[in-house]
């Protein structure tokens, strides 16, 4: 990954407490995965921010090898990336999520 892919993506993180690396958006996701983040995400009334993954294939890219995670959604809270669908299904049941999200957001 190029020095100014890398520097954008880290831009993003920095400047969103919840920033989701999707595909699509979150008004119109494009993928199974990325929809339940954003119905998550939604249903815990949060403010986030997403970044389209399919209309720039640097952050694609870039974003995988960011994180040293495979694929996408990437969802990161107060700059630390937190996992994908699977992860914050799993977080949200357990009644993580939330707890998490809240410590966050007052920070």
């Amino acid at each position: 990954m190029n020095p100014e892919t890398q520097a954008r993506i880290k831009k993003m993180i920095d400047d969103n407490k919840i920033m989701v690396f999707m595909k699509g958006n979150k008004l119109m996701p494009q993928c199974g995965f990325s929809n339940n983040v954003v119905q998550i995400l939604n249903t815990l009334g949060v403010p986030f921010e997403t970044c389209d993954i399919l209309a720039d294939q640097e952050v694609r890219q870039g974003v995988k090898e960011f994180s040293n995670w495979p694929t996408i959604p990437q969802v990161y809270l107060n700059g630390e990336f937190l996992g994908g669908s699977d992860i914050l299904i799993e977080l949200y049941q357990k009644g993580e999520l939330q707890q998490m999200v809240e410590v966050a957001l007052a920070s």
